[in-house]
């Protein structure tokens, strides 16, 4: 009998093993091997994409040095599985939008609503993607998706259950939170970003409330490292609808921050890298229990500018300190009412711009904080003045006059006009201007040839030229568009091209029945009439004339490197946008011409170029504008060394007086250009005094 119930017994505990060992068996089949590991639904655990911002690649000036870059940073996020299972979750959301209410913060808060009574929809400030979330979202609430704001407010207070003590707005900001949660679980949304970027206090406060969910991310941010360049490096910011339409192709977030302006947004596609995602495996009670990159995040490529940050610094302060000096003199002075400026420096070998200067300026890191203000400002400082303004060139046109009257036959280098002060040939036709030397003094320059009216910048001289020219300009306007004037320079962000006077541009601006006549011809011989150019296109021309008749493309980008800086992604090179063949005859007239402005007593760039260690060829401009009871533009142009050309610059003073006024800007940034080699030649010549 006892063997009978030991036999019983062991039968049935093999039995009994073997349902615990099939049951064991199903459970690792199901959790293990079906799951790769990960926990099942079945243990109340939840899955989320996470995604990890990727850095932006830095902006170097030529040297090496960081103009803007990006700086760890911190998002505070909320997991919406981890509040929604919190009994209180109402209570939290309420307290965490008062403290942020409290604390001025600005929340992410997509629900398209406006945020105070009388309720509105602000879809029209969404892209057609948030729009579609929002009708997900109201068909998901068994509402009509023509439901008006006011009565969907009242349907979504009663739908959560919302205190009535709660004001509207109060409602509001909750119901605001509760839709982000809802959207993350009705589309392939990423976990919500409550509060981009947070501050320390911010950070600190917030976590105090202990909200379940809430986490802290850590990202990256847009750095400024100089107070200069604000104009040319521009600025980055959340994607726009208009802008989501294209970015979306390129498998950019929605949330991205793209560039806005400037060269952050022309080299978008080398500085945005490839954000990464993060899975978050975690329980209800929000501890995580397994985490995983589906994709790593790339940083973006680092783009090498070929502004040099010494000679751009130099350019920004020359101007500030001329505009300051100017406004500085007595109410009515010439230049007193000077209302902004801009420099650009070229070199003349490649075209990569050194320096593009614009005056008012501001700090690119106060951008945002400080837009009204600089909206308001009556002096524009928002305006890119170098690339997005034209002037009248005034008399720095006088060069491209000279090489389109010699090559096209209207005069030799050794012609003779005699000046008589008042051009007086269509004084019939009340068209009689004067030249400054006789409005100025009652006086003339006497007997001329072309190279020494450029030296004097008689008006009277090139009055002569204007009315000999025969073809409607054809000859002058073939020789500026060849020299870059009323043309795109090349340069990678937005400019405005202006516009070269000519019968054509004439109708353009005035109509069919305006008319071409020779006192439009005259007055453009002198920069005049209908020419309007921007400092960039100045600047471009001289370099043209240094390089007698070889135009380069102008250029902000020397390079591309990987964001490690180990790879070499791309290579600028010099791109020659056009050769204008100069006769000897033209190219020696106008150089010495030039020459003399700065290197003779006469010359108006004498008084900051006489003593300079380097030789300097340049022309000064006085531009006329039509702004009553204004002062003249002031304009000046030049190239050095003048042997051997390197490096060319353009100044404009929008009401700066005379043209000779601004040449100490241009002999300020010189300064810094040709500082080694300045201080090499003083160092030389104390060395040979100590010998000697």
């Amino acid at each position: 009998m006892e063997r009978l119930t030991r036999f019983r017994v062991g039968i049935l505990l093999v039995a009994l093993a073997l349902v615990v060992g099939g049951y064991v068996l199903t459970m690792f089949q199901l959790q293990v091997v079906e799951t790769g590991g990960k926990p099942s639904d079945n243990m109340s655990t939840f899955t989320t994409m996470t995604r990890v911002k990727a850095a932006r690649g830095d902006i170097l000036d030529r040297n090496g040095n960081v103009l803007v870059g990006s700086r760890a940073s911190y998002d505070l996020t909320i997991n919406n599985y981890v509040l929604n299972s919190s009994p209180d979750r109402h209570a939290y959301i309420f307290r965490l939008t008062e403290l942020c209410r409290e604390m001025g913060v600005q929340y992410n808060d997509h629900f398209p609503i406006s945020k105070t009574r009388p309720f509105v929809y602000t879809l029209e400030q969404q892209d057609t993607t948030w729009q579609g979330y929002f009708q997900t979202y109201i068909a998901e609430m068994g509402l009509d998706s023509d439901i008006s704001a006011p009565l969907l407010m009242e349907r979504l207070r009663e739908a959560y259950r919302l205190p009535e003590e709660w004001t509207d707005e109060q409602a509001r900001a909750v119901i605001g939170i509760r839709y982000e949660m809802s959207l993350r679980g009705l589309t392939n949304l990423p976990t919500y970003v409550f509060l981009s970027d947070a501050t320390d206090e911010e950070r600190l406060a917030i976590l105090e409330l202990n909200v379940p969910g809430m986490s802290v991310e850590p990202t990256v941010e847009r750095e400024y490292y100089t107070e200069c360049a604000a104009h040319i490096l521009g600025y980055t910011g959340p994607m726009d609808a208009e802008e989501w339409e294209y970015y979306s192709d390129l498998n950019y977030s929605m949330d991205a921050d793209v560039g806005k302006s400037g060269l952050e947004l022309a080299m978008e596609e080398y500085l945005h890298g490839t954000d990464g995602w993060r899975v978050d495996v975690f329980t209800e009670d929000g501890t995580v229990i397994d985490s995983y990159y589906t994709q790593e995040p790339k940083a973006g490529n680092n783009v090498v500018l070929t502004i040099d940050l010494r000679i751009q610094e130099a350019a920004e302060k020359a101007l500030a300190d001329q505009v300051t000096k100017l406004r500085a003199q007595e109410e009515g002075k010439t230049g007193q009412d000077v209302e902004g400026a801009s420099a650009v420096v070229l070199d003349t070998r490649t075209g990569e711009v050194l320096a593009c200067a614009s005056y008012p300026s501001y700090s690119p890191a106060e951008f945002f904080d400080k837009y009204e203000e600089l909206l308001e400002d009556p002096y524009k400082p928002l305006i890119n003045r170098a690339l997005e303004m034209t002037y009248p060139p005034g008399s720095t046109f006088k060069p491209n006059m000279v090489v389109a009257a010699i090559d096209s036959g209207v005069i030799n280098s050794g012609t003779q006009i005699v000046t008589k002060g008042i051009f007086t040939k269509y004084a019939d036709s009340d068209f009689a201007p004067a030249c400054m030397a006789w409005t100025y003094g009652g006086g003339t320059h006497g007997t001329l040839d072309a190279t020494h009216a450029l030296q004097v910048s008689c008006n009277y001289f090139f009055y002569e030229l204007g009315d000999r020219i025969t073809d409607d300009m054809k000859a002058v306007d073939d020789t500026s568009k060849a020299m870059g004037l009323g043309e795109s320079t090349g340069v990678e962000i937005w400019e405005e091209t202006g516009h070269r006077a000519n019968p054509e541009t004439k109708t353009e601006l005035y109509g069919d029945d305006a008319g071409w006549y020779k006192a439009d011809q005259i007055m453009a011989a002198i920069g005049q009439s209908d020419n309007s150019f921007t400092p960039m296109q100045l600047a471009v021309y001289a370099s043209t004339l240094a390089n007698r008749g070889t135009r380069y493309k102008a250029t902000f980008l020397k390079q591309v490197v990987a964001s490690d800086y180990t790879e070499l992604v791309f290579e600028n090179s010099k791109k020659v946008a056009n050769v204008l063949e100069i006769s000897d005859d033209a190219y020696l007239t106008y150089t010495e011409g030039m020459y003399l402005v700065c290197n003779s007593v006469e010359g108006s760039g004498w008084e900051s170029f006489g003593s300079f260690p380097v030789t300097v060829a340049g022309k000064t401009g006085t531009a006329q504008h039509g702004i009553p009871n204004a002062s003249d533009h002031s304009a000046f142009i030049c190239f050095a060394p003048y042997e051997a050309p390197e490096v060319a610059v353009a100044t404009y003073f929008e009401r700066g007086g005379y043209g000779a006024d601004s040449t100490n800007v241009a002999k300020e940034i010189l300064e810094v250009y040709f500082a080694d080699s300045i201080n090499a030649s003083d160092s030389n010549t104390t060395d040979e005094n100590v010998v000697s």
